[in-house]
């Protein structure tokens, strides 16, 4: 029970107290308010989103608690090989030398035949990649050592040697088969490929760590690391694709045993290191635009999205609700005591007429959302059926109801005002498509004429328009992929005239043209395993078993072990949910920055793979819940556990959970998926429509629950392009929300979003506009990579005689042999006219 917490000495639940916001780090009275009623709103999230997180909390979700004795046996192993050869020292105090002495015997020891030797040696080398913590007194220490140690692997070659080992485990048909015959797989089936997984993670995540205190060796160490990860040094291949061919082979069924979130971790890691993160991505952009001639960018996206606050969310009719019965409940308390004080039958009349208001109000309630259209679209709690309407704003239907259902303001001293933005945090944008579409409606109501794509000629035109112009070229933004698409339909139109293009075989392309054979395939397995991770899906016979590496040999047999593996295995399908949606956002990115069609063809094939609707059924739940879920255990997390001596865990310490005002990974995980939806139904009539069949906005509504702006941000964007599909009765229900888009969202200077009038979206175009756009990626995917079905018409052709007589010819034997008889044949004996061959 908290007495204090909540200021009435009332009992706190772990819910309450997951929203309860943290005094100490400045969440009131900042960014918290007071609704109408007197009632305090949930404070803002103190999130800024990153490309990973801390990189303590990077390296304790690599293991499974279930894992936490292989710690012990990773010492163990270390100590038995170290004391063979130094018997009278601690590693931390030997010198370098020393050090790199014994890091080449572990190396030399891994080209072992025998398999349990081998096995030993690599646990020994993970125990040094977990920093020898045995020897360390504190995390920092053992932090200290991971990075010394991990360093001094990679320079005396270990990790090309784990990476050998990595395919052995991948071939080991025996194996394979094993586990395949099992009904249960568990932790001990996958020993081998985890503790290769754990060292190669370690290695990658340490490495790409950049510390300014880092030594010079260390910072071209790095530098080479990350090009020999992108580049195909390792079996031809870069080790990206390797890992992709590990998370098909696991969905198809024939490797069951795969530990999937170790893999999916460095896979997700790997490309991360190699190809970069979101920083990285905007200085490329920006460079790229240089290149092409393109002025600079309106503004920073990454800052002006930290810089945003998050808006109150919209109140469902059901917060309505709660806050008449608590304000009835208490005006009837205080009635009651001062009609038994002073015996004053007014009292008592005043108390009877206050309940009867409250039931009027309510039917006046019941009668509103019987004009909502979406109230009978979900059939979840009242919560969520009434969510969908946004009553505390401009609704202009039942004025005098709404009087009555909202309480009346109470006034705020100006110091509490809300302080409204100067401007709009983004610069309007328009395309070239908008400004001829302008132009083209122009000049057909007030001259009767087109000109089709000329955007310079005005004549005839009003005073007005030409300003209109004026300001839509303005603010005409040309993007990277407009320039890539024109010089791609210009090699289409002139194969031989266009010249060879030059591509820049940078991490990225590498990488596209390593997973180009399979891609749907890898497509397909991600999103099977995001399927099995989702909390929303049911436990099917057919599902894949994502929790090889997660469920020990023996299960639990007492109710605290249960409620531990429980944890266990939610906090385990949410580090995939994690690693899978920033895998998948960061190809997207890449390759949309690389070329267009590569992010085309590969988004292509998600929404082929239903990942519009997998990702809207991720998002129907309980979305808060999901963000402030408490599923770690932090005495159990790495490296804490092997530092500190761990207490004795009990029920009600595993309920509590950590202190976190929210879970970082799941929060992170949700502002991933909603960025691969915006990414996916952008420009795409067809897609768009998708979200509205789905019927997308009352899951979407929900999500705005959550007070973070760059979640908001996304779930506003995709609320924004369906608005106008949704009809008048929806916007006039969610004035609201309608208000947060124009507040947020970047505005096209022309686009009627707000509005029905899109002449663009006829449904019977939307197959033809995915049949256009998978013909123009196929062209492209055919022009630059399959060079075996190249049109022989379009070969270029040796027209020079001096060239072609002076190339040497082999030939065969026999016309040697036979010369002779065959210049008697085809010289000597047909007659040659020298007069018409000279001309």
């Amino acid at each position: 029970m908290d007495l204090g917490g909540n200021g009435g000495g009332l009992p706190v639940n772990n819910k309450q107290r997951a929203m309860t916001p943290n005094k100490s780090r400045g969440e009131f009275p900042r960014n918290s308010r007071k609704d109408s009623d007197g009632l305090s709103e949930s404070p803002d999230l103190e999130f800024e989103y990153s490309d990973t997180d801390k990189w303590a909390s990077e390296l304790s979700e690599l293991y499974s608690y279930t894992e936490g004795p292989e710690f012990a046996l990773n010492r163990k192993c270390f100590e038995e090989e170290f004391s063979t050869h130094v018997s009278d020292k601690k590693w931390t105090e030997l010198d370098a030398a020393q050090h790199r002495a014994h890091a080449m015997r572990l190396l030399d020891s891994l080209e072992v035949i025998v398999r349990e030797k081998r096995l030993k040696v690599a646990r020994a080398i993970l125990y040094m990649t977990q920093g020898t913590f045995a020897e360390c007194s504190s995390e920092v220490e053992v932090q200290y050592w991971m990075r010394y140690n991990i360093f001094l692997l990679l320079d005396v070659g270990t990790f090309s040697a784990l990476v050998e080992l990595l395919n052995m485990e991948m071939d080991n048909s025996a194996a394979c088969s094993s586990a395949v015959r099992k009904p249960a797989i568990s932790l001990a089936d996958s020993t081998e490929l985890r503790v290769l997984l754990n060292i190669m993670y370690l290695m990658v995540e340490t490495i790409q760590q950049d510390d300014p205190a880092d030594k010079p060796e260390w910072k071209t160490m790095r530098e080479t690391f990350r090009a020999e990860l992108g580049s195909p040094l390792f079996n031809n291949e870069p080790i990206s694709v390797t890992l992709f061919g590990m998370v098909t082979k696991f969905c198809s069924g024939h490797a069951p045993h795969f530990p999937m979130k170790k893999v999916l971790l460095l896979l997700w890691k790997s490309i991360l290191f190699t190809l970069g993160g979101f920083e990285q991505l905007q200085s490329l952009k920006v460079r790229k635009r240089q290149e092409l001639g393109l002025p600079p960018l309106p503004e920073d996206s990454i800052r002006v999205v930290r810089s945003m606050r998050a808006a109150s969310p919209p109140a469902s009719a059901s917060d309505l609700i709660e806050q008449q019965q608590k304000r009835a409940r208490r005006e009837h308390k205080v009635h009651a005591v001062l009609a038994f004080i002073t015996g004053s039958p007014h009292l008592l009349i005043m108390m009877t007429s206050s309940r009867l208001q409250a039931l009027i109000k309510q039917d006046n309630l019941d009668a509103f959302n019987e004009k909502d259209p979406y109230k009978a679209d979900d059939a979840r709690d009242d919560e969520d059926d009434n969510d969908d309407n946004d009553n505390s704003l401009e609704t202009e239907t039942f004025p005098m109801e709404r009087d009555e259902v909202m309480p009346p303001p109470i006034p705020h001293p100006p110091s509490e005002r809300v302080s409204f933005p100067k401007g709009l945090p983004w610069a309007p944008k328009v395309r070239e498509k908008d400004i001829e579409s302008f132009l083209e409606s122009s000049r057909s109501k007030f001259i009767g004429y087109t000109l089709g794509s000329d955007t310079d000629t005005v004549v005839g035109l009003p005073r007005p328009i030409h300003e209109s112009i004026k300001t839509l070229k303005q603010h005409k933004y040309v993007s990277i992929a407009e320039i890539q698409m024109a010089k791609e339909e210009e090699y289409q139109k002139t194969p031989l005239s266009g010249g060879d293009e030059e591509v820049e075989m940078s991490a990225t392309e590498l990488l596209y043209q390593g997973i180009l054979p399979s891609l749907p395939q890898y497509m397909i397995a991600l999103l099977k395993i995001l399927l099995a991770a989702a909390p929303t899906s049911k436990a099917k016979t057919d599902s894949i078993n994502i929790l090889a590496d997660v469920l020990p040999e023996e299960m639990p047999t007492t109710v605290l072990q249960s409620m531990k593996l429980g944890v266990d295995v939610n906090r385990h399908k949410e580090i995939i949910v994690k690693a899978i949606s920033a895998i998948l956002l960061l190809l997207l990115k890449h390759f949309k920055l690389n070329h267009i069609y590569q992010f085309e063809y590969m988004a292509q094939h998600l929404v082929f793979a239903n990942c519009i609707p997998l990702i809207l059924k991720f998002f129907n739940q309980n979305i808060m819940s999901y963000i402030t879920a408490k599923n770690s255990i932090s005495v159990l997390d790495f490296p804490h556990c092997v530092v500190h001596e761990l207490p004795e865990l009990t029920a009600e310490s595993l309920e509590a959970g950590d202190n976190n005002q929210f879970c970082w990974r799941n929060l992170f995980s949700c502002i991933n998926l909603l960025r691969i939806l915006n990414k996916l139904t952008k420009w795409k009539h067809s897609r768009t429509m998708m979200l509205v069949v789905f019927k997308s906005a009352p899951i979407l509504k929900r999500a705005l629950k959550v007070k973070q702006a760059m979640m908001q941000l996304y779930v506003l964007k995709l609320l924004k392009v369906q608005t106008k599909y949704l009809g008048r009765q929806w916007r006039k229900s969610n004035m609201k929300t309608m208000s947060a888009i124009y507040q947020k969202v970047r505005h096209r200077l022309n686009d009627d979003w707000a509005y029905g009038n899109d002449l663009d979206a006829r449904p019977w175009d939307f197959q033809a506009e995915e049949c256009a756009l998978r013909a123009n990626i196929e062209r492209f995917n055919s022009r630059r990579y399959d060079k075996t079905n190249n049109n022989p018409d379009f070969l270029p052709v040796d027209n020079c005689l001096q060239s072609v007589l002076g190339q040497r010819v082999e030939l065969p034997e026999d016309f040697q042999m036979n010369y002779d008889l065959w210049l008697e044949r085809e010289v000597f004996s047909n007659p040659i006219s020298w007069e018409e061959l000279l001309q």
